[in-house]
């Protein structure tokens, strides 16, 4: 039976400039920094509030094929991969922190039903979402309540 969810993956573009990034600009703790054959180097870091979620971040790399390798790259270079979502405790703080450290923010915070979002992007381009989360119902989206 599965138990949880316990790593995510992250495409970057530069493991070291993105486990800096991820640490020293995101406050996550380094993980696992491993490398397996000659070719490949596994890096994880973990928010200190949740151990038991590890990103992965990893470069665009073999097993894959060389078409997707290239596809994945090109999109990196267009800042449209996915990145992860973030709770925070104050989404407009959040924010002004990480725009004092050069983080690009593609959204100012903006008041949503479910609560205060923006959206920026990590130094390989992917999106993230910040949330700073508040109860919801479905009548807050004017949607129908579930039966």
């Amino acid at each position: 039976m599965i138990t949880n969810v316990s790593l995510v993956s992250v495409w970057v573009k530069d493991l070291d400039e993105s486990l800096a990034f991820y640490t020293d600009v995101l406050g996550f703790a380094p993980g696992d920094d491993i490398t397996l054959g000659e070719d490949f180097r596994w890096v994880t870091v973990t928010h200190p509030e949740q151990p038991e979620l590890s990103l992965h971040l990893t470069t665009p790399s073999k097993p894959l094929s060389d078409d997707l390798i290239a596809a994945m790259q090109r999109a990196q270079l267009e800042g449209g991969l996915p990145g992860v979502g973030l709770h925070v405790d104050d989404c407009r703080r959040t924010v002004a922190e990480l725009k004092a450290k050069g983080v690009e923010f593609l959204q100012e915070p903006e008041d949503r039903p479910y609560g205060v979002e923006a959206l920026m992007r990590d130094n390989s381009g992917n999106w993230m979402v910040l949330v700073e989360p508040r109860e919801f119902t479905p009548e807050d989206f004017g949607g129908v309540p579930p039966a």
